[in-house]
């Protein structure tokens, strides 16, 4: 490759200077005057000497060209292929300073401002999978060239909005009527009134939706105001918009979730229903003051979006079938346990649709409601009504239930009642924050419940993370051994030679090689042994040896299974699981 005709290692500002200066076309006052300038400046000096028209560009570029040995190139108003810019994102190309030029079968054409940064080199070659080509170009003509042929966010913004205005039609605010709204209409239409703050909020939204995204954070500090959407359970900055349109953004996200806008003092939550192209969808709104200003999150709930299919979740085959068979007992309790955002209302979800039929009398109570269940009576927690768990518990028992989902154990009254209502001929779904399912024993009977209860209502518990896919688009196989995997806790299984996967990174996967979540799974059926354990009281560690031996796989083992499918990579397991 041209490259390797580089010498590394040698200043290149000082050479380049010198063959000026020994050609004629500088003087060594002249270069004196450029190095001054360039002092703590990251500018090159090639750049330097063109802006202060001591040579010009064609002659700069020759002196490059001949100083690197490689082919020279002038961009000018040169047209690339949208194709050819898609290999190399924006941002890598700003960083690098460098332009794709075109491509030629397994090689790429890449204007460079310094050819000998092998960093940029064995990167883009990596990124594309391509053999890269270095062309010198001057510093100057490839920063024209990036902001010519790739858009700023500011010219994004424009870009998205005129291409989005179609869908943007579509965008509808659904207003629910709820009481309480304490913004004056008149104010509320002055505030909508204010066309580039509607568009660009929409705009946000339809693009958090198209993507995929979970979250979107609407985040103020002191000079810079920025939004992030939170896609397979990882934050990318995704738009950084003028300071100055803060104030208007966030009143007008208060403005369509019926907040009080004059209100900056205390955190305030809200609901946003939208309709975009025949789908509602809501987003919960919730804003905090910071010191620099307010915070938003908007948690968006996609009804199209969830699976309620128990096949497509990631349970294993056993894990599966004591899982039903757990939810098709005509009473018990079920637990489900796991950080927030970690899937469990999806879990709870698709177990209550698996059970949903027309003789079934399925109560809930959440806080709040995600997602509208078809035939299924959903009731809202607001305490400050006095609506509480406890409270809404009590009143399903005078319903006649068949099947009782708690949103959400916290406290002793309500794991009380929801398992007196276990033992009486109901079969509850419940959730609660622990680590792992033999740790949820220890939970239980700390928060006060008998060892005797919980043995006698227990069916089973299961505990999940979500961890991400590899990217189906730029995975790649590489070789390795099942043996591998015993150090992180994996049994082996005598497979030996396999294959694991690994995204190289695309646009697809907006270069991060992991796109898409799968669950990973570890269930506990209560068996008979476990339940002498639970009434003995014992602990933790004796559960879990219990539970294994009987065929749990724990949430590590759980994931390296999936590895070993090539659904997911070691790092990604190791970064949710506990050893």
């Amino acid at each position: 490759m041209a490259q390797q005709q580089v010498k590394l290692g040698q200043p290149v500002n000082r050479r380049l200077g010198d063959l000026l200066v020994a050609d004629g076309l500088l003087t060594a006052e002249q270069l004196k005057k450029a190095l001054a300038e360039q002092k703590g400046s990251p500018e090159k000096l090639g750049s330097i000497l063109v802006r202060l028209n001591l040579v010009n560009e064609d002659q700069l570029i020759g002196f490059l060209s001949r100083q690197y040995g490689v082919p020279s190139i002038t961009l000018g108003q040169l047209d690339i292929d949208s194709d050819v810019l898609k290999l190399v994102p924006a941002p890598i190309a700003r960083k690098y300073e460098v332009i794709p030029v075109r491509r030629m079968g397994n090689s790429l054409a890449l204007a460079m401002a310094d050819p000998t940064n092998v960093f940029a080199l064995d990167d883009i070659s990596f990124m594309t999978n391509l053999q890269v080509l270095p062309l010198v170009a001057s510093q100057t003509s490839i920063k024209k060239a990036i902001d010519r042929n790739y858009e700023s966010k500011t010219e994004a913004i424009s870009s998205v909005l005129s291409d989005m205005q179609t869908d943007l039609a579509n965008v509808e605010v659904v207003d629910e009527g709820e009481e309480g709204a304490k913004v004056d209409v008149f104010e509320l239409k002055e505030s909508a009134d204010e066309a580039p703050v509607v568009k660009l909020v929409n705009m946000v939204l339809v693009d958090a939706i198209q993507k995929g995204a979970s979250d979107i954070h609407f985040e103020s500090y002191e000079k810079i105001f920025r939004i992030r959407f939170r896609m397979d359970g990882v934050l990318h900055e995704m738009l950084a918009p003028p300071k100055r349109l803060e104030a208007a953004i966030l009143s007008r996200l208060k403005i369509m979730s019926n907040l009080d806008i004059a209100e900056r003092r205390l955190p305030q939550d809200g609901r946003i229903k939208l309709r975009y192209s025949n789908r509602e969808i809501d987003f919960r709104v919730s804003t905090l003051p910071t010191i620099f200003g307010e915070k938003a999150v908007l948690r968006i709930l996609d009804k199209e979006s969830l699976k309620l299919d128990l096949t497509q979740l990631g349970f294993d085959d056993w894990s599966l079938d004591k899982f039903n068979a757990a939810i098709h007992q005509p009473y018990g309790m079920v637990l489900i346990t796991g950080p927030t955002g970690s899937g469990k209302t999806t879990t709870l979800y698709s177990g209550i649709h698996t059970i949903n039929s027309p003789d079934v009398n399925i109560m809930t109570a959440e806080d709040p409601v995600e997602y509208n269940l078809k035939g299924v009576n959903q009731v809202q927690i607001n305490e400050h009504v006095g609506r509480t768990f406890a409270a809404a518990l009590r009143s399903f028992l005078r319903q006649d239930p068949d099947v009782i989902l708690v949103g959400e154990t916290r406290d002793l009254e309500t794991a009380q009642i929801s398992i007196r209502a276990a033992l009486t001929g109901h079969l509850v779904f419940s959730t609660l924050h622990t680590n792992d399912c033999p740790s949820t024993i220890a939970r239980l009977l700390d928060m006060g419940i008998p060892p005797f209860l919980v043995a006698s209502s227990l069916l089973l518990v299961l505990a999940q993370r979500l961890g991400r896919k590899v990217c189906k688009q730029c995975r790649e196989p590489y070789d390795a051994d099942e043996e591998s995997l015993v150090t992180y806790g994996h049994v082996p299984t005598g497979k030996g030679k396999i294959q694991f996967y690994k995204g190289k990174g695309c646009a697809a996967c907006n270069f991060t090689g992991m796109k898409g979540r799968i669950a990973i799974y570890e269930v506990m059926p209560i068996s008979e042994e476990l339940r002498d354990a639970i009434l003995k009281n014992a602990p933790t560690a004796e559960i879990r040896t219990i539970a294994q031996a009987a065929g749990m796989k724990s949430l590590r083992q759980a994931g390296l299974a999936k590895v070993i499918e090539g659904t997911t990579t070691i790092e990604e397991v190791l970064r949710v699981t506990l050893s």
